[in-house]
């Protein structure tokens, strides 16, 4: 029986581009050597996050609510426009439609539209591009 040698720094190293650059399988060979590094995760056991309603659970410094203010309905990066460069979403002023996009929250790689849950007047923009967001925060009011 022949014995199997591993190059555990090989491995760690796999492993660590693997982290670095999101990939969840590399495998690498050299002559017959040959070494296959994967990572499957299970599926996350938890059912799609919620569209914004009409909230007003964020609150200010004078711990008053925001009235008509949308708030993040999961943890993420918010981003106001579709893509880098493009035009945001809502600007101060807009009128938007309920069921309007008003930015996307990426949370765990996807990206999630957040929609107007009125009709209104963007009346103010709480939040900036590519900040991190948390549950509940106020992003944006709709008057």
């Amino acid at each position: 029986m022949n014995k199997i040698t591993v190059d555990e720094d090989a491995i760690r190293k796999l492993a660590k581009l693997m982290a670095e650059t999101g990939l969840t399988e590399i495998e690498v060979s050299e002559g017959e050597a040959q070494i296959r590094v994967a990572k499957h995760a299970a599926p996350p056991a938890y059912a799609a996050a919620p569209i914004a309603g009409p909230a007003t659970a964020s609150v200010t410094a004078s711990d008053e609510p925001i009235v008509g203010a949308v708030t993040s309905p999961m943890v993420g990066t918010v981003y106001m426009a579709p893509s880098p460069g493009a035009p945001n979403f809502v600007s101060v002023g807009d009128s938007v439609n309920a069921g309007d996009t008003l930015c996307i929250i990426e949370a765990m790689k996807v990206m999630n539209p957040i929609k107007a849950p009125k009709a209104g007047t963007v009346k103010q923009i709480l939040v900036e591009n590519a900040q991190p967001v948390e549950f509940g925060e106020a992003m944006v009011v709709i008057g």
